[in-house]
């Protein structure tokens, strides 16, 4: 029963969470020195939280408008399997993703009474972002938006509860973070272009079709890179931050495959991996970097 759960929240998948406060931290030792270990664990608990929360509702919503039968399941696409397998009850899924909203709500609301307003906005803004995720937002072609979104403000709000102020350094790390995580969920999305469309999900792939999407796969990856390199320039990032790039091969694998293969589900599986690895060294490497002096 525990695998099964485990696999229902694609706890593989939670390392990107667990990357964005990572970050947070490391700016926030960057620039004070120090970090409270009590803080940090109660952030990571209560993103984690979260992040399993939009998971779990994701795959209920999307077993309830009849997406995951439709498509094709990969290890990186498709959902989870676990309600189309009857592994585990549609009710069970949306009621554990409810619970997990409200334990990481919670954590949320400690921190507000600690920080105040600006933890408010940023926990406000996960709550109902996460609730409507898998409905209002991927209706309206926000996805993207919003994982970048979130991957920002995890890092915002990380770095907020350990110094009680905002910086621009944290900003901009924040929206690294954020590309880095909406180019995965852009990637695996391509598979699910058919049963995503049919059932009115929009996804950027489904705005501009697959063709012009692959295309236009690039210009995430440079983005990200991009600002990684300038960040040096303005003091954002560090002359160490330039080890990031040492994901570039996995970078340039997965843009070539996915050049290829973008109408072949089972042949995009490698350009899928490729990104998955390449956004979790990148920042990995982004937040080691950081707290060199």
């Amino acid at each position: 029963m525990l695998s099964s759960w485990l696999r229902a929240i694609r706890i593989r998948f939670l390392l990107a969470s667990v990357i964005a406060v990572t970050n947070g931290l490391a700016i926030a030792y960057w620039k004070f020195g120090q970090i409270d270990p009590l803080y940090a664990g109660l952030t990571y608990l209560g993103v984690g939280f979260l992040h399993a929360s939009v998971d779990l509702l994701n795959d209920y919503w999307d077993h309830k408008r009849g997406i995951d039968s439709a498509t094709t399941r990969t290890k990186f696409s498709g959902g989870t399997g676990v309600l189309p397998e009857n592994i585990l009850t549609p009710k069970a899924v949306y009621t554990a993703g409810v619970i997990f909203l409200v334990l990481g709500a919670s954590i949320g609301a400690y921190f507000v009474a600690i920080r105040g307003v600006t933890i408010a906005v940023i926990l406000g803004f996960a709550v109902v972002a996460i609730y409507f995720y898998s409905t209002s937002i991927v209706n309206a072609g926000l996805g993207e938006l919003f994982v970048a979104i979130k991957g920002a403000m995890i890092v915002l709000g990380t770095f907020y509860v350990q110094t009680g102020v905002i910086d621009a350094a944290a900003l901009y790390v924040g929206a690294i973070v954020g590309i880095l995580s909406a180019t995965v969920l852009f990637v695996n999305s391509f598979p699910d272009y058919e049963a995503d469309r049919s059932k009115g999900r929009r996804t950027l792939v489904i705005l501009f079709g697959k063709k012009a999407s692959s295309a236009a796969y690039p210009l995430f990856i440079a983005a990200a890179y991009a600002m990684i390199a300038a960040g040096m320039l303005l003091g954002f990032t560090k002359v160490y931050s330039l080890a990031a790039f040492a994901s570039l091969p996995l970078a340039i694998k997965s843009i070539m495959s996915l050049r290829k293969n973008y109408e072949n589900t089972e042949k995009m599986v490698p350009a899928m991996a490729s990104a998955v690895t390449y956004s979790r060294i990148t920042g990995f490497l982004l937040a080691l970097s950081l707290i060199f002096r």
